[in-house]
């Protein structure tokens, strides 16, 4: 991973002219008058951690898989919202773990947390480094330290049940290793978020992360079927049935909670076979909601699809529903949807019957290529953003969800909020995961950088943080809540479910040290009444 931007520095790109010319005749976009740091520029706080605490960590995991050295510190600091990349841009490094710390099994995961528990040091549990929301930044205030717990060592296919179809799959593996492995067992996850290529395992249990086959494959939270985890105060090892009337469901207290309750450890995973074929084609509808009725359809009485994505009309103009043509602007191309169909046999007949829908709602089918294009960029959108970035743009994305009652008001609501907030930002918008109830609405936003960008996309965040949630949306769909939706996520389930939360955490971390201002604001020094 860049340790300033996403993934691989060789797959990044110049902009197309189209696109550099766009940004300076619609937005103002003028380069940057200081380029980037470099890496060697990058300031480090001092190491807080004492001698004795890193003797200790040492004695646990072995000398090599603790590391103090700037080049893991600064690979280990913040994750990769567009706020973290423009700090470490400017060689910001001040929010760096004093340690990497790398166990290599659930004992000795219990073991440091009991560790750092006695010595107040605090834990900031890491996979891909992916996060979007400001997950990887613990509190220092009241803490002897912080260590970053990186899990890549726990990276095993344990076991396969092919008669259940559930596999154990250790936390730290990385998607892309995941379903090489899954491969040679005729099997698949298909969960293909964005980040697929960084992220772990793991990462997705703990973020609730849905991937952009959702419609056909669930969101990675259906998938778990059971986890293991260690805390300061012990171990939880949960789920030992498909679905269970044993009391509220102690795996969902766990997903979504972003490291503050635990570390995972394990998890056992619902499978399925690997599909012999894959689909996907593009298909025009002339306004936004004539897409959203025909997606709502589908969701509703089907056919559905594997994948099914609308993208707005900016979106479509811009090109960035066809990341792999991204450069040429489409006028009058209405909103572009596309539709995925990966299975075996079946695939054929759901695609006709799903064409008949889609067509009969005013859709015009644009056959296979903008589907082929979509499915070969699909991840690439990252790479857009560090090429903007070093352009002097500012460019974020943003997602919620709502029922398809409420999901106009809550598009406007988005919409409105950043115009008023940033001026005339360019802003674009997709749904990408639908349900027979509802949908998500994923948005991103182009806007010039001011003379002090992270101020003004601070401020245009808490504006539409506050929109979304007067407007009836959740603040997250997959991902997650961080330290950027704090507060938001703290309206959306009220006082007294802010209350259980820290209810929680006190009994599994009364010390606090567990990603510290992650998911819930606690009080300075960490610890948290049980």
């Amino acid at each position: 991973m860049l340790w300033s931007g996403w993934g691989d520095p060789a797959k990044a790109a110049a902009l197309p002219a189209p696109i550099r010319g766009l940004l300076r005749d619609m937005l103002g976009v003028r380069a940057p008058e200081t380029p980037a740091a470099s890496f060697g520029e990058v300031r480090l706080p001092v190491a807080a951690l004492s001698p004795l605490v890193l003797s200790e960590l040492r004695g646990i995991v072995g000398a090599d898989h603790v590391r103090a050295d700037d080049d893991a510190r600064i690979r280990h600091t913040r994750g990769k919202s567009t706020p973290d990349l423009m700090r470490m841009r400017a060689g910001d490094g001040s929010d760096a773990p004093d340690a990497v710390v790398l166990p290599g099994s659930h004992a000795e995961v219990l073991e440091l947390l009991r560790a750092c528990a006695a010595h107040r040091v605090a834990v900031v549990p890491f996979g891909g480094g992916t996060s979007v929301v400001g997950g990887l930044v613990a509190a220092r205030q009241g803490f002897a330290g912080v260590v970053a717990l990186d899990l890549a060592r726990l990276n095993r296919l344990v076991s396969v049940d092919a008669e259940s179809m559930v596999v154990e799959i250790e936390p730290g593996l990385r998607a892309p290793q995941a379903e090489r492995l899954l491969a040679g067992h005729g099997l698949t996850l298909g969960h293909f978020p964005q980040s697929f290529e960084y992220a772990t395992l793991g990462g997705f249990a703990a973020a609730r992360s849905s991937g952009q086959a959702s419609a056909g494959y669930g969101r990675f939270d259906d998938m778990v079927v059971g986890l293991t985890v260690a805390t300061p105060r012990g171990t939880l090892d949960l789920g030992r049935a498909p679905k269970s009337a044993a009391g509220p469901d102690l795996r969902q207290v766990i997903l979504g909670s972003e490291g503050a309750f635990g570390v995972i450890t394990s998890l056992r995973l619902r499978v399925r076979r690997a599909p012999a074929e894959r689909i996907y084609e593009g298909w025009r509808f002339a306004s936004f909601a004539a897409g959203s009725a025909a997606l709502r359809r589908l969701a509703q009485d089907g056919p559905l699809p594997t994948v099914l994505r609308l993208s707005d009309e900016t979106e479509t103009m811009i090109g960035l529903a066809r990341p792999g043509e991204i450069g040429g602007l489409v006028a009058d191309a209405g909103c572009l949807v596309i539709a995925g169909f990966e299975g075996s046999s079946e695939v054929a007949a759901l695609r006709e019957r799903a064409a008949m829908v889609l067509a009969g709602l005013g859709g015009v089918p644009l056959g296979p290529g903008p589907g082929e294009s979509w499915a070969h960029g699909r991840y690439s959108a990252p790479y857009l953003r560090d090429s903007l970035l070093a352009e002097g743009a500012t460019v974020e994305t943003l997602e919620t969800a709502g029922f398809w009652s409420n999901l106009p008001r809550l598009y406007d609501a988005v919409r409105l909020s950043l115009h008023a907030s940033l001026g005339s930002p360019l802003v674009m918008c997709h749904v990408s995961h639908v349900y027979g109830t509802g949908a998500s609405l994923y948005f991103t936003v182009v806007t010039a950088q001011s003379g002090d960008p992270l101020a003004q996309w601070e401020g245009a965040k808490r504006s539409v943080n506050e929109a979304i949630v007067a407007a009836g949306g959740t603040i997250s769909h997959h991902h997650g809540v961080g330290r950027d939706h704090r507060e938001a996520y703290a309206a959306e389930i009220g006082d007294l479910g802010v209350e259980i939360l820290r209810g929680v955490k006190g009994r599994l971390d009364p010390e606090g040290i567990l990603n510290p201002g992650v998911l819930i604001a606690q009080p300075p020094g960490g610890r948290v009444d049980a």
